[in-house]
């Protein structure tokens, strides 16, 4: 493998981690949601408010399955 793909892989798996553990939390659907769609925001990701509640519920939906 490639360093780039090692490194890529590392950073894919401490971000699902990340949303795992996120999801798992002891908090409120709504509030855990909140903090996603901040992070997502913090990381340049520029989405309008529909489109970023489609993305958040997404991600939750698969981390569910």
């Amino acid at each position: 493998m490639k360093p780039l793909h090692i490194i890529l892989a590392v950073l894919g798996g401490a971000i699902a981690g990340a949303a795992v553990g996120l999801l798992f939390a002891p908090e409120k659907g709504s509030d855990t949601r909140s903090r996603i769609a901040d992070l997502l925001r913090e990381k340049g990701v520029k989405l309008s408010g529909s489109k970023m509640d489609e993305l958040v519920d997404e991600i939750a939906d698969e981390l569910k399955a």
